[in-house]
């Protein structure tokens, strides 16, 4: 195995590879350039400074629910597991607040008030699997 450093669209990281066949001379390329097959292609970035993912959204755009009622619930940015409620029924939180920690594929995501008000009703608790546009909490 092999430790190399791959760089794609500016931010790089280190990778091991198994050699399965050595060039014919035993020399790695020195400074060549690897291009990507299609399916890995780099994807136009809106900015060409991003050092790392973008973070979830805090207000999920095509989640489902109740008509009318959307400004005053928060539903599941994504699929995963209630790692962490950080609110109690009656707390008063500000817009962007942290409220709950959802863990997928071995990552916490931090969800956000999308207002400003008092928690109504808390519909999750720890270790509860949610799916995406699932109704988390309910604001007055």
């Amino acid at each position: 195995m092999k430790k190399l450093r791959v760089t794609l669209d500016g931010v790089s990281y280190e990778v091991d590879v198994e050699i399965l066949e050595d060039d014919d001379d035993g020399m790695p390329p020195s400074s060549g350039s690897l291009t990507a097959p299609p399916q890995l292609a780099p994807r136009p970035a809106a900015s060409a400074t991003n050092s790392a993912p973008p973070a979830p959204a805090s207000k999920p755009s095509a989640a489902p629910s109740k008509p009318g009622s959307d400004k005053n619930v928060l539903t599941s940015p994504i699929a995963g597991v209630v790692v962490e409620v950080k609110v109690a029924v009656g707390a008063t939180v500000k817009e962007n607040d942290p409220v709950l920690v959802i863990e997928a594929m071995k990552m916490n995501t931090n969800v956000s008030s999308p207002v400003a008000g008092r928690v109504k009703e808390i519909k999750v608790s720890a270790g509860d699997a949610v799916q995406q546009g699932q109704v988390l909490l309910t604001f007055e």
